[in-house]
């Protein structure tokens, strides 16, 4: 027995306000019938492989780790020399030209 029929299908796109033809509605029943069959066989091997353990949600199949380094200070720049390569500079500030119309 298929686990969504046609009228099932139609009655969704209803609800969904959706136009759908009939060639459209026999596809997205057959696609959707094998969707949620193949949702159905997972949570059968979820249940399978968790009978007896404790085994933890996961979001990833492998472990996310951040490959980050240690932070170590190093020398910058002088700001005086920065801002004299400018094109413009103000008050210790880069100056740019203003894009907003505000004040």
């Amino acid at each position: 027995m298929p686990a969504i029929t046609r009228e099932e299908v139609a009655h969704l796109a209803l609800l969904s306000r959706l136009d759908l033809s009939e060639d459209e509605l026999a596809h997205y029943a057959e696609q959707l019938d094998v969707i949620l069959g193949s949702v159905a066989r997972v949570s059968e091997a979820v249940q399978k492989l968790g009978q007896g353990q404790d085994i933890p949600p996961t979001s990833h199949a492998l472990p996310l780790v951040n490959v980050t380094r240690p932070d170590v200070e190093q020398p910058c720049l002088d700001p005086a020399d920065v801002l004299q390569a400018a094109p413009a500079a103000q008050d210790q500030r880069f100056r740019v030209p203003r894009i907003l119309g505000e004040d």
